[in-house]
C-alpha cells in the first residue's frame, strides 16, 4: 500500500495548462477494493481541503467543477469491489459514429479528458473488435495524470491485427478476450496476450463471463469504452453499475446507433435509471445509475 505525498502536475495537452495540486496517496480498504485495484486508486486521495480528483478544466465554473469532482470520488467509494462501467459519446440524435465508421471530435476536449480520467479510475478499458480495428486506439492514459489500466479488446474469432497499436506498442499491457473454440492454440496476438472465454448459447461472448474472468486476474474494476454493440451487450447482461453518456450538439442524421437492446413492446418496459446531468463545455454528461445484476 501507497502512503505519503505524491506532488501531482496535470498537464493538461488539450489547452497546454497545467494544474499544480499535491496528492496524499492513502490506504484504501484492500478487502473493499482488492488487492489490484486499491494501490491503483491511492493517487486520487487529495490533500485535506481539495477536492477529489482535481479536476482543474479552467473553462468549467465552481458549480461543474464541484459536480465532477463528486462523480469522480464516487467512482471510488461507492461501487462493489467487483464492478463494470461504460461509456459512449454520441450525438443528440443517438448516433456515435457515421456509416462508415467516423467519430473523430465527436466529443469536445472537455469529454476526451473525461475518458481519460475514467481510464485511469478503472483496473482495465474494454472495447470491440470493430472499434479496435476501425480507430486503433492506444486506450492509455496521456490527457490526465493516472495509471494505464490494462487494455482488453473484445475479439471473438481473434480478427486483432498485430500491427494495432495495442498489439504492438508496448505502452500497456492488452488482452484480447476470444471464444475459447476459435482461439486454436494461439496464446497471443502481437505482444498481446489471448484470453479464451466460453461462447454462450447464442454464440456470443457473455459480458459476466468476461467480467467473471477479468477479476479472476486481479481486474476487477472494468471500464467499457466501446462500441455500442459491446456496451449495449453489457448493459442487457445487467453487467453495468453506471452508464455515461456524452452528448454532443450535433445531429449526424445516419451512422451508427449508440445503443441497440432487444425490442420492446410498451414504454413502460423500458429502463429507467436514476440520471443526472454534468456540464463538459458543450457537451452533456449524463450519468444513468443501473445498479447491476
Amino acid at each position: 500500500m501507497c502512503h505519503g505525498i505524491r506532488g501531482s502536475f496535470v498537464n493538461d495537452v488539450v489547452t497546454g495548462a497545467t494544474t499544480t495540486r499535491p496528492f496524499v496517496a492513502q490506504s484504501l480498504d484492500p478487502a473493499r477494493y482488492g488487492s489490484q485495484s486499491a494501490p491503483r486508486l491511492a493517487w486520487l486521495r487529495p490533500a485535506a481541503g481539495l477536492a477529489c480528483p482535481a479536476v482543474g478544466e479552467g473553462d468549467l465554473d465552481d458549480d461543474d467543477e464541484r459536480a465532477l469532482s463528486e462523480l469522480y470520488d464516487s467512482l471510488v467509494h461507492d461501487l462493489p469491489e467487483t464492478c463494470a462501467v461504460a461509456h459512449l459519446a454520441q450525438s443528440l440524435d443517438g448516433r456515435i459514429a457515421t456509416a462508415r465508421g467516423g467519430s473523430k471530435w465527436l466529443s469536445g476536449s472537455l469529454g476526451l479528458r473525461h475518458a481519460h480520467r475514467m481510464r485511469a479510475l478503472f483496473d482495465a478499458v474494454v472495447v470491440g473488435i470493430e472499434t479496435a480495428r476501425l480507430d486503433d486506439p492506444e486506450l492509455t492514459v496521456r490527457l490526465v495524470a493516472g495509471p494505464n489500466p490494462v487494455r482488453v479488446i473484445v475479439d471473438p474469432s481473434l480478427s486483432l491485427p498485430a500491427s494495432s497499436r495495442v498489439a504492438s506498442d508496448g505502452a500497456a499491457r492488452t488482452l484480447v478476450v476470444a471464444s475459447a473454440s476459435r482461439v486454436r492454440g494461439r496464446t497471443r496476438v502481437g505482444d498481446a496476450e489471448v484470453l479464451p472465454i466460453p461462447e454462450d448459447a447464442r454464440g456470443i461472448l457473455d459480458p459476466r463471463a468476461i467480467v467473471t474472468a477479468l477479476a479472476e486476474r486481479g481486474l476487477r474494476r472494468v471500464y467499457v469504452e466501446g462500441g455500442g454493440v459491446t456496451v449495449s451487450r453489457f448493459l442487457e447482461a445487467g453487467c453495468l453499475e453506471r452508464l455515461y453518456l456524452t452528448v454532443a450538439p450535433l445531429l449526424l442524421g445516419s451512422g451508427r446507433p449508440s445503443l441497440a437492446l432487444p425490442e420492446i413492446a410498451e414504454v413502460s418496459e423500458a429502463m429507467r435509471p436514476r440520471t443526472r446531468q454534468l456540464r463538459l463545455g458543450e457537451d452533456t454528461l449524463v450519468e444513468c445509475v443501473l445498479g447491476g445484476a
